[in-house]
């Protein structure tokens, strides 16, 4: 097995597989109802990867050194016979680990049988646990106790599972006492995620950004929290113990606190576009590649000479002004 470095010395370790671009919710900060209505041109069905193609990529990428795989979307849960796809790449010789993100709408019906088919862990998504608030923020009328609901019965089918928290200024910093109070209980991770300007429609400014230090500011005040050295090169979550027991807090600190120096992520849009950084403006087409007839061996090569050429850090050169003149590709397209 080969292990590849691109020109910073990082490693790939890391793949994210959008499964759909379709979604069941329009959250506010990343898929606006006033952009993807009612007659939005979501992505036909003959323009998605197959499993099978899905399969065949995983295959390439765990040959170069992935360990980890994790599907998103859009909403993955979506993507008719989800189960299958999770029971293709298990079987996948050399991959360490499968998980997948998800809103949690429909995970609550299908989460035994997504852990029998191999799936280890979940990140659910959910900014709110006050019924106003969080239908304001999803825009669908979906309340948080159905997502509470769908992570017991994650837990209760054993599957790993983190609940994932995007705070944005004005929309809900009321929120993150309660959700730490809740989530500490239950002894599941909740990790605070900073407002970040992916995409072009989501309205991001820095005004907007509630950092990880405010938000810690917040949190001394009602418990004592110690931070916890990462347990693996390329960690993204920056993580706090509560210092009366094993619970945990994180922090994804995109904005105020880069990682880039240790990102060991590659992306693949659900119509196979291959992404390098979240922040990209521009992809590669492996689709195309993979319907043209091209060998293993020239689409393994190709693959391994994109990441040997990767030098994005987007994160450590982002100002206001520059993330306001770069295009980016959309969360819901590319995958979180």
């Amino acid at each position: 097995m080969s292990y590849i470095t691109d020109k910073l010395g990082r490693p790939l370790r890391d793949l994210r597989i959008s499964v759909i671009d379709r979604c069941n919710f329009r959250c506010t900060y990343c898929m606006p109802r006033e952009i993807f209505g009612r007659d939005f041109a979501f992505l036909p069905k003959d323009q998605l990867l197959s499993f099978e193609e899905i399969e065949r990529l995983a295959v390439i990428f765990v040959g170069l050194g992935v360990k980890k795989i994790r599907l998103t979307g859009g909403e993955p849960l979506l993507r008719r016979d989800i189960s299958t796809l999770i029971e293709k790449l298990t079987a996948i010789d050399g991959l360490e680990d499968i998980a997948l993100t998800t809103n949690g709408m429909m995970l609550g019906n299908m989460a035994k049988k997504l852990k029998d088919a191999g799936l280890k862990r979940v990140n659910v998504s959910l900014d709110a646990l006050d019924d106003t608030v969080f239908k304001t923020i999803n825009d669908s009328n979906t309340g948080p106790a159905r997502i509470l609901n769908s992570i017991d019965k994650a837990k209760e089918a054993g599957l790993g599972v983190k609940v994932n928290m995007v705070v944005k200024k004005g929309m809900n910093v009321q929120e993150i006492i309660p959700m730490a109070a809740y989530f500490k209980e239950k002894g599941i991770p909740l990790r605070f995620i900073e407002f970040m300007d992916v995409g072009q429609t989501n309205g991001w400014n820095y005004q907007k950004v509630i950092t990880k230090g405010e938000i810690l500011q917040l949190l001394n005040q009602h418990y004592r929290l110690e931070p916890i050295d990462p347990s693996y090169r390329g960690e993204v979550a920056r993580r706090h113990r509560y210092a009366d027991e094993n619970a945990e807090i994180g922090f994804i600190t995109s904005v105020s606190e880069s990682f880039c120096a240790s990102c060991t992520r590659a992306r693949i849009a659900a119509d196979g576009m291959l992404y390098t950084c979240l922040f990209a403006s521009e992809g590669f087409d492996l689709r195309q590649l993979l319907r043209s007839g091209m060998s293993e061996e020239a689409l393994k090569s190709t693959i391994e000479a994109k990441w040997n050429n990767r030098t994005d850090r987007y994160s450590d050169e982002r100002t206001e002004a520059s993330a306001a003149k770069k295009k980016k590709i959309e969360m819901s397209y590319i995958g979180g």
